[in-house]
């Protein structure tokens, strides 16, 4: 039970900062193109990961042995979360819209549930089952239907790739947290990720300009690659290494609740009724799958 407060703490406070980050980008995105945004993000985030992760090792006089089999699987996760995925979700998006980006990304914790039956062998519960439909059915209560989703074929297939590709990269941490600690994981998965981001921002940097001359955006870049990037990465990590993947998929949807009250908040968007129906629901599914009934003595 400890061990699954634990991680659903930091399931929680990893989706909220992605939550958060939406505020920051939209900001920071006014001024640097967004694969050179992620690019920069990932060398602020591996920057200090790194000077963590050595930290870590020199106090428990310890270091990690990475086999051949463990750098494969972490360029793996690098590759299909950190670069696909991210990628997939800014090109989607574009191509459709924001509200539609938000929509069909909620269907990533309904992949990791099924991804996490065939490849970890997790039991599908009935338990888990209501849980990610009340937590989906929340999250298309918060957001809203948008009768236009059908006519951005092409941007919201791309979104299904986006999510698909996030369950993916939640599941085979799953699978390298057996060996590798979560810090050893998020560090080195950065690193594949921003040599595949490389060519990209070289190729996006030569139709666009940057601008870093304000200090507000220097500021929103180093939370972005220090808390959004580093910080909620170990986060959602750590967090799937002490829970089952699908129990952990849940906690997911507190990214769209929370970017949605601090849009509210600091961006003076509207907020409706249906964004407190759509989070109780959403606890709701939460609650249902995370505590679990006491044994009797």
């Amino acid at each position: 039970m400890k061990q699954n407060l634990i991680g659903a703490i930091c399931l929680s406070l990893a989706a909220s900062m992605w939550g958060g980050m939406y505020v920051i980008s939209k900001y920071v995105l006014d001024y640097i193109p967004p694969l050179t945004l992620v690019w920069v993000r990932y060398v602020i985030a591996f920057v200090f990961l790194y000077i963590v992760l050595k930290m870590t090792q020199i106090k428990n006089g310890n270091r990690t042995v990475i086999k051949k089999s463990d750098w494969f699987l972490l360029a793996w996760i690098g590759f299909i979360g950190y670069f696909v995925s991210i990628a997939f979700q800014f090109i989607g998006t574009k191509l459709s819209d924001a509200h539609t980006g938000a929509l069909i990304t909620s269907a990533t914790p309904a992949f990791i549930v099924v991804f996490a039956q065939f490849i970890l062998k997790e039991k599908l519960t009935v338990r888990k089952i209501i849980s990610v439909l009340l937590a989906t059915f929340g999250v298309v209560i918060v957001i809203g239907w948008d009768t236009k989703v059908g006519t951005y074929l092409t941007g919201s297939i791309i979104l299904v790739g986006a999510a698909v590709t996030w369950a993916l990269l939640s599941v085979y941490v799953k699978v390298a947290s057996k060996r590798l600690s979560s810090l050893t994981i998020t560090t080195y998965a950065v690193l594949f990720a921003l040599i595949f981001t490389t060519p990209a921002m070289i190729w996006e940097l030569q139709a666009n300009d940057v601008y870093y001359q304000n200090i507000l955006i220097i500021l929103g870049v180093i939370y972005l690659g220090v808390v959004s990037t580093a910080g909620a990465f170990f986060l959602w990590n750590k967090g799937m290494d002490l829970m089952d993947a699908g129990i952990g998929s849940l906690f997911f949807f507190f990214q769209p609740l929370v970017g949605s009250f601090l849009g509210w908040l600091l961006l003076k968007e509207k907020l409706d009724v249906n964004f407190f129906i759509g989070g109780f629901i959403i606890m709701i599914g939460v609650v249902i799958v995370t505590l679990q009934k006491k044994k009797p003595m």
